[in-house]
């Protein structure tokens, strides 16, 4: 469904904001977004790892039918399970965790750190939410 032009106006504020305040992590998100990421922001590659244990998990649980077999059964319902959530996961990148410095070298603690989020909650409140 697309977007109306109030809500395309507001996403291209949000993206020039998000440039202003902080130039690095937009063009970050523009490389992965254009390279290794699929539409929705799902990892290619993990889509495809799990896309293939889900299909190993349905044959394993086809396997324990056909053997009668319960335990081959549950586990294969398990690797179906796990690989549906591998293929729906969006990839765990682990730059940004933890030990992360402020520009000045320092490491930055929670306190000091004011989410993405945060921030654009903020200002939807203040511009007075869906008027």
């Amino acid at each position: 469904m697309p977007l109306s032009e109030h809500e395309q106006k507001l996403l291209e504020q949000l993206e020039q904001q998000l440039n202003a305040e902080d130039p690095k992590f937009a063009r970050s998100m523009d490389s992965e977004g254009s390279s290794s990421r699929a539409s929705g922001g799902v990892s290619v590659r993990y889509l495809v790892l799990g896309i293939v244990v889900a299909i190993v998990g349905l044959a394993v649980v086809l396997a324990g039918v056909a053997t009668k077999l319960i335990v081959l059964g549950v586990v294969g319902f398990l690797l179906m399970g796990f690989g549906v959530y591998m293929a729906t996961s969006k990839g765990s990148s682990r730059k940004g965790r933890g030990g992360e410095k402020s520009r000045g070298g320092r490491p930055t603690s929670p306190q000091n750190q004011s989410t993405l989020m945060q921030k654009l909650e903020k200002k939807w409140e203040e511009r007075g939410g869906l008027s």
